[in-house]
C-alpha cells in the first residue's frame, strides 16, 4: 500500500493565491505594501538560496521584499544598529534575521531586539509567551505549515496521538504548543492532540514513534525514521531536509516508510515551500496590525 502524498508545494501555492488577493485588498484600502526586510550577514550558500526564495515569494504575492546583504565580519554592535533602523523604519512591517550568523555573532541579542510586532518569524520571547498561552500574536512559520497541511488535507488531530521527534525551539516546541491548544487557527480539529516530544534522551524512541497516529520527523538526521518505527496507517511528516549522495532527503526513508505510512510528506516539496508562505502571511498579519495601530498622517 502506498502512502498518499502530502503535495506542500502545491498547497503552498494555492495559499499563495489567497494571500495575493488578502494583500490587493490591504494595499487597496491602506495605500502601504507589506513589507519585508532580509538582512543576511554573510554568504553562506543556503543562506542565500532560502533569502532568494522569500524575496520572489513576497513579489508573487504583491510584497514588496527589502534585503540588506551585511559582510561576514561585520560587527555585533553593527548589527544590532541595522535591526534598531529596521524597528523604526515604519515602511518595513516584518523583519527575518537570516540564520545561522557567522561565528563570532550571537544570534539571541539580535532576535531578541526585533519589536515583536515586527517578529515574523515568532521566535521574540513576548510571542513565544503568547502561544503559549493560546493566544498567538504570530504562529512559527514551520509548525503552521504542518498543521496547515494536515487541515488542508482532511487530517485532523484532535484527539490523537502526535508524536513529535525533535525538540528545537524553530519546530518541536512551538508545534508541540500548537497541537495541545483547545483552538487552532484552523479550529479545535487541527488542536487538541495528545503530544509525546522526543528527543537525543529518549529511551526505547521506536516504542514511542510506534505509538503515533501522527509522526513528525525534525531532527536534522537524513533518513532517521525508518519503517520499523512507523505505526500502520499512520501519517507522517518530515521537517527534515538534509543533503545527501543523491540529492536533498529528509529525516524520513521515504520509500520504505511510503509503504506502511497512510500518507506522507515528501522532501523536498512537503513542509518546506509552507515555511515561506506562512512568513508571507506573518507580514500580512504584521502590516494589518501596524496600519491599525499606528496614528493617522497629519
Amino acid at each position: 500500500m502506498a502512502a498518499t502524498l502530502l503535495d506542500g508545494k502545491a498547497l503552498a501555492k494555492k495559499i499563495q493565491a489567497e494571500l495575493a488577493e488578502q494583500v490587493a485588498v490591504f494595499t487597496e484600502q491602506t495605500q502601504k505594501v507589506p513589507t519585508l526586510a532580509t538582512v543576511l550577514v554573510g554568504e553562506d550558500p543556503a543562506s542565500q538560496v532560502y533569502i532568494r526564495n522569500k524575496i520572489r515569494s513576497c513579489e508573487r504575492v504583491g510584497m514588496e521584499s527589502r534585503h540588506i546583504p551585511l559582510p561576514a565580519d561585520v560587527s555585533q554592535d553593527a548589527l544590532m544598529e541595522e535591526v534598531q533602523q529596521l524597528n523604526r523604519d515604519d515602511t518595513v512591517h516584518g523583519i527575518l534575521v537570516q540564520l545561522p550568523l557567522p561565528d563570532g555573532l550571537d544570534a539571541q541579542p539580535i532576535l531578541d531586539a526585533i519589536l515583536p510586532a515586527k517578529d515574523v518569524d515568532a521566535f521574540h520571547p513576548e510571542n513565544v509567551g503568547l502561544l503559549s498561552q493560546g493566544r498567538p500574536r504570530y504562529l512559527p512559520c514551520t509548525p503552521h505549515g504542518v498543521i496547515q497541511l494536515l487541515h488542508r488535507a482532511g487530517i485532523e488531530t484532535a484527539g490523537k496521538h502526535c508524536v513529535i521527534v525533535g525538540r528545537s525551539d524553530i519546530v518541536g516546541k512551538p508545534l508541540g504548543l500548537m497541537l495541545v491548544q483547545r483552538q487552532s487557527g484552523c479550529g479545535p480539529t487541527a488542536a487538541n492532540a495528545t503530544v509525546t516530544i522526543c528527543h537525543s534522551r529518549t529511551q526505547n524512541l521506536s516504542d514511542i514513534t510506534k505509538q503515533a497516529d501522527v509522526l513528525i520527523a525534525a531532527i536534522g538526521q537524513a533518513e532517521f525514521i525508518t519503517a520499523e518505527m512507523v505505526k500502520p496507517g499512520s501519517v507522517v511528516v518530515d521537517v527534515g531536509i538534509n543533503r545527501g549522495e543523491n540529492g536533498l532527503v529528509g529525516d524520513v526513508a521515504f520509500e520504505e516508510v511510503s509503504e506502511v505510512a497512510a500518507a506522507i510528506t515528501p522532501v523536498p516539496g512537503g513542509v518546506g515551500p509552507l515555511t515561506v508562505t506562512m512568513l508571507l502571511e506573518n507580514t500580512l498579519r504584521a502590516a494589518q496590525h501596524q496600519a491599525a495601530t499606528q496614528p493617522e498622517s497629519a
